[in-house]
């Protein structure tokens, strides 16, 4: 059964994440052939952004276009959510006009009250609580480089941010080992590590939590970071440099699992989180965690928006 929104990672069990993933897979091999199929025809949807963005609007926009798709991009500028108009009342509303919203916002309540009103699938492209989209393609990649998943060890290293939180829930529903080290003080919602430790008991999984780097990393099959300082939280930028200064991926750090995969999910602060010669390593496979936001987002809309709810 498909869901009826994707707010979170949380949101799909561990056989529709399997099906989205494959589905993914799929329609990545349909592109290279050719033979894409238009399996989003006559549909419309909204791209609803609070936030700037690179990868989220163009593999969303085009996304939707090759699957013969309509999508509706919507700036700041025209919406004003808080502003001009509520959540409620843009929910309402778009919901009479399209098939499907995807909205990347920075308050996670904002999204959760849009969708509420909703009556069409709602996709959270982004909000400050969870970067769900990301982290399927992030399943995507480490499958596509390491022929699976169950029993394989992800290390993360930075902030315990959106992205961790979608990276311990996703990877804990596919029985990946998530090991997350984080500074003192900046550590994952405990809810969602509580969350991802019943799914990882499910999946034969695991999940640790440390302030540890290197242990973290080591014997590690792929070694994620993120940006010290996400968007919105630009004040905090020079104290996180200070606080975050042992947790850099850089060539000492992936000495201690010089075979692992490099990733992050862009764009990057070359010299802060991550240095450049591993960011453009031999390992790294951050270009392909871009390239699969593609078909993994093309895979969850053909789910929500083609697939009987009940």
């Amino acid at each position: 059964m498909a869901p009826r929104h994707l707010l979170s990672s949380a949101d799909l069990d561990a056989a529709g994440q399997e099906r989205v993933l494959h589905a993914a897979e799929t329609l990545r091999e349909q592109r290279r052939l050719g033979r894409i199929p238009q399996a989003l025809a006559g549909r419309t949807v909204a791209l609803l952004f609070e936030k700037p963005s690179l990868r989220t609007r163009v593999t969303f926009d085009v996304g939707i276009k090759l699957l013969d798709g309509h999508p509706v991009y919507l700036s700041p500028e025209e919406v004003g959510i808080g502003h001009r108009e509520t959540a409620t009342d843009v929910g309402r509303n778009l919901s009479r006009w399209v098939d499907g919203i995807v909205f990347r916002t920075f308050g996670h309540d904002t999204l959760v009250e849009l969708a509420s009103v909703a009556s069409v699938p709602v996709v959270n492209a982004l909000s400050d609580h969870e970067h769900p989209c990301q982290a399927l393609a992030d399943m995507l990649t480490l499958r596509q480089h390491l022929g699976g998943l169950r029993g394989k060890a992800l290390a993360y290293v930075g902030d315990g941010n959106n992205v961790c939180h979608s990276l311990l829930l996703a990877g804990s529903l596919a029985g990946l080992h998530v090991r997350v080290a984080t500074p003192p003080g900046y550590e994952p919602d405990p809810a969602v590590v509580a969350t991802a430790v019943r799914a990882a008991q499910r999946s034969g999984g695991s999940v640790e939590i440390s302030h540890a780097p290197a242990d973290a990393v080591t014997g590690a099959d792929a070694i994620y970071t993120d940006a010290w300082t996400s968007m919105g939280a630009e004040a905090e930028a020079d104290l996180r440099r200070l606080r975050f200064a042992g947790y850099r991926v850089d060539a000492a750090l992936i000495a201690h699992a010089p075979e692992a995969l490099v990733m992050h999910c862009l764009p990057a602060h070359r010299g802060e989180e991550i240095t450049d010669e591993v960011l453009d390593g031999p390992t790294s496979v951050v270009l392909d965690q871009a390239e699969n936001r593609l078909y993994v987002q093309q895979a969850l809309l053909v789910e929500l928006l083609t697939t009987p709810t009940h």
